[in-house]
Formats: structure tokens, C-alpha cells, sequence
């Protein structure tokens, strides 16, 4: 009888060695990568995930906002598995798979309106990209090859490929990368946070409004190709725009030609209780909506465009000389659609987008008042199951690093009593799996409450 040999595991020294020499980690610091240590995570189940240490923590930013069904779910292993058995790859051009098809009719019958049309990606940036090379296949159709560019959002973020870092726009980003700046324009901050001194919420959004409309004026609607618009700037510090933006600047768009795209890479499938907030929470239907993360709660890479039937009239054309010349070695991968599809049926199974409205209220109080109870606290938003703490503490510099150095203290003492954190420079973000429930919600808040406490001492003594 042939036996395999067994690689014995490398030690923990080795495999942290093996991590710092070798993996190049997404954003990593050119000045110091090969000396970053980070946490190893070695098993999780529901909301939590154990490190190499054995330390349980709660994962509150819930993997990168994707984790909706929770950690250690059998029957999703069990589909993944069933499904690589049976037809692991089909390659997208010549051919289709059961899975694929019946994940393009499931998104298609919950997408608002008639988004009825979908092509697969490998993720949210390439579903971003997909989107706006559409916008630009679009008008080079019907010969407008001028009505090109894309009105983004100060602190939207959109990805990191080539278009969707270009319409990405958060300022404290300094990359050495080049891009397509000559494509976006972008529309100064909408959080109401920063408004002005005695300015109201009603009047920040007529400024909000008026800045969309001043860029239309400026560049010339018949330049403009689209607007791309997260329903909420999550990676931007989970910014909630005044009520009635969303729906004015939809209307700006449909008066005057103008594609909207609606980024609900962190949105769709059930993080605001619904499949998709465009139209249920903020009354839109977008021409084109980007879907990814909770597609397929992160268990495999998967991404997804969603057309509606009007643009994909307009893109339609004589045989040979309108072909959508995009796609991916990986579009409509069989096992990530049924990975997709087991999703969907556990979602509707357990009922999870109605746990999430249930459960919401009680997130946002335990949120807000933290906003209430520490002076430190600047800021805490959100809506759903997204949540933001913006911090001030009194530092020296008020500087990007100063502030990464306030977030990262923050995270380590919410560590040290088991709640893992996404900070990002002052601010600590939230979006725990959908299964949370109000006693774990409690739970995470008062490890946040003791951080914050030990926060306010160190920054006052």
C-alpha cells in the first residue's frame, strides 16, 4: 500500500518568518514590510476567530465587510466541495454551468427595477472597472467619444485596479502609482460631520446637491459619462450621506444623461437588512449596481455587474461591431457561483436580512452613545449593521501618522480583551457578520466602552 508522506507543520516562528519574508501583504509599507508582524488567524466559527495565541476574538470588521453568514458553516464547505468534484472550471467564453446560470437569474430577480443583466468578476475592484469600461463602450456606440468622464466622491473608495483606484477618493492616499486622473472629477466631501458650524443637515445637502450640479455646468453634461456613488463611503469612515442626496443627485443624473453607478460592493446582500440598498433604503434605481464581498460571505472570490435592460439596449448593436470585449479566466467560476448560491439559500433559510432589521436598532443605540458618553469620541455613525467611530483625541499633530498611531493603540487594547478592530487612522469601523446577535452586539460594545476608557486616561494623563 502507498502511503503519502505527511509535511510536518512548521513551527509558529517559522511560519511568521515565512509571512514577513515572503508574503507581500495588500498596502503594505515599502519602509518597514519585511519587520510587520501580523496576527495569524487559524480557526473561526460565527462571529469570532481564534489566532495562533488561541486568543478568541470578535471579528468586528467581519473579515473586510464580508463575512454575513458567520464562520464554520458545513453546508457551505460541503457545496464548495461537492461542486469542485463535479465541474470545478468552465471557461466563460465558449461555455456556461448550471451554477452560473442560476446565480445570474438569482441576483438578476433581487436587483431592483430591471437590472436584469449580469457578468461575473473576480471581485469588487475588477466589477468597478467592468462598469466603467461599460460606460465608455457605451458612448463610444453611440458616437459620443467626448462623454467620458466619471463624477466620484472625496473619500468613495472603489478598489485597486487601474480604474477603480483612478475614481477612488480618499485624500489621505498619496500612492506612487499612476492613474486615469484625467477621467474623474471628484465632488468635494458629503459627511455631514464636517459641515460647518451652524449649518444645517437640509443645508448641507442643498450644497451637496449644488456641488453635482456646478460640475455639470463646469465640465458639460455631454462630457460627463456617469457617476459611481457607494450608498454609504464605507472604507471612507462608513459616511452616511444627509437624507434626500441620494435621490436628488439620481435625478440630476437621469436629467441630463448621466450613467449612475451605485457601488454596493459593501452594501449588497443584507448589510443594511436588504439585498441590495439602492432602491429598498435610498429610493434609487441606478442603471448599473457593483456587487461583491457578501456575495458570497467571503468563503471564495466572486464578484459581479449588474446591467439594467435599458443600458443594455443602448450598448446593443449590428453583429461584429459591438462586441463587450471584457471578461476574466475566472467570470461566472463555477465553484464560486455555487459557493454564491448557498449563500443566497442560507440567507433566505435563517431569514438574515430580517435579523438585520431586527437587530440594527439596537447596534446604532449601543453605537451613538458611545458618541454621547466619551469626549474623545468626535463622530460615531452608521446605519444597519455599519458603524463608525471618528475619534478626536487632543494629539500633538494632528497628522495622518498621529492619528494611525491613536487607531493602532486603540486596536491593540481592544485585542487584549477580545475584539478585534479595523482602524483606520482616528477612526474604528464596524461591520461584524449578520448573525450577530444583540447579546454578542453588547458584548463587542463593552469591550469598545473599556477601550475607549483606557483611551481617554492615556490621553489625559
Amino acid at each position: 500500500m502507498n502511503r503519502i508522506a505527511k509535511t510536518p507543520r512548521p513551527s509558529d516562528a517559522k511560519l511568521t518568518a515565512y509571512d514577513r519574508d515572503h508574503h507581500l501583504h495588500p498596502w503594505a509599507d515599502m519602509e518597514g514590510w519585511r519587520s510587520d508582524e501580523y496576527m495569524r488567524v487559524n480557526t473561526a466559527e460565527g462571529i469570532h476567530v481564534w489566532d495562533s495565541k488561541g486568543r478568541k476574538l470578535i471579528d468586528g470588521p467581519g473579515g473586510m465587510w464580508c463575512v454575513q453568514i458567520g464562520y464554520g458553516r458545513a453546508e457551505m464547505a460541503q457545496a464548495i466541495a461537492e461542486q469542485a468534484m463535479r465541474m470545478p472550471y468552465a471557461s466563460p467564453w465558449s461555455l456556461t454551468s448550471e451554477p452560473a446560470a442560476l446565480l445570474a437569474r438569482q441576483i438578476a430577480e433581487r436587483a431592483p427595477g430591471d437590472l436584469n443583466n449580469v457578468h461575473f468578476t473576480t471581485g469588487g475592484s475588477t466589477a468597478v472597472d467592468t462598469a466603467l469600461r461599460a460606460v465608455q463602450f457605451l458612448n463610444n456606440r453611440l458616437g459620443r467619444p467626448d462623454k467620458k468622464i466619471i463624477l466620484a466622491r472625496e473619500k468613495g473608495y472603489h478598489g485597486s485596479t487601474y480604474l477603480a483606484s483612478s475614481v477612488t477618493g480618499k485624500e489621505r492616499f498619496k500612492t506612487k502609482f499612476d492613474n486615469a486622473s484625467e477621467l474623474v472629477h471628484f465632488l468635494p466631501d458629503v459627511n455631514p460631520y464636517h459641515r460647518p458650524a451652524g449649518t444645517s443637515i437640509e443645508a448641507w445637502c442643498d450644497a451637496k446637491v449644488a456641488d453635482m450640479e456646478n460640475a455639470i455646468a463646469e465640465l458639460g453634461a455631454g462630457n460627463i459619462g456617469a457617476f459611481i456613488a457607494e450608498p454609504i463611503l464605507c472604507s471612507g469612515g462608513v459616511i452616511v450621506p444627509p437624507e434626500g442626496y441620494h435621490r436628488r443627485t439620481w435625478e440630476l443624473c437621469r436629467k441630463h444623461d448621466i450613467l449612475y453607478i451605485s457601488d454596493e460592493v459593501v452594501t449588497g446582500f443584507g448589510r443594511l437588512g436588504h439585498w441590495f440598498a439602492s432602491q429598498d433604503v435610498f429610493g434609487i434605481k441606478p442603471d448599473m449596481i457593483t456587487c461583491a464581498k457578501g456575495l458570497t460571505s467571503g468563503y471564495l472570490p466572486l464578484g459581479a455587474l449588474i446591467i439594467s435592460d435599458e443600458v443594455m439596449e443602448r450598448m446593443a448593436g449590428p453583429a461584429g461591431e459591438a462586441v463587450f470585449y471584457n471578461g476574466y479566466t475566472y467570470s461566472g467560476h463555477p465553484v464560486s457561483c455555487a459557493a454564491a448560491l448557498k449563500n443566497i439559500e442560507i440567507m433566505e433559510r435563517e431569514d438574515i436580512l430580517g435579523h438585520v432589521r431586527r437587530v440594527a436598532p439596537h447596534f446604532q443605540t449601543r453605537l451613538k452613545k458611545l458618541g454621547e458618553t466619551y469626549d474623545i469620541v468626535g463622530d460615531a455613525r452608521g446605519m444597519g449593521l455599519l458603524g463608525c467611530l471618528e475619534c478626536r483625541p487632543e494629539l500633538p499633530n494632528e497628522t495622518y501618522k498621529a492619528h494611525a498611531r491613536f487607531g493602532a493603540r486603540l486596536d491593540e487594547v481592544c485585542e487584549e480583551m477580545g475584539l478585534m478592530l479595523r482602524p483606520y487612522g482616528n477612526m474604528a469601523v464596524f461591520s461584524p457578520p449578520l448573525i450577530i446577535t444583540k447579546d454578542e452586539i453588547d458584548e463587542m460594545f463593552d469591550i469598545m466602552e473599556a477601550g475607549l476608557e483606557r483611551l481617554t486616561a492615556e490621553y489625559n494623563g
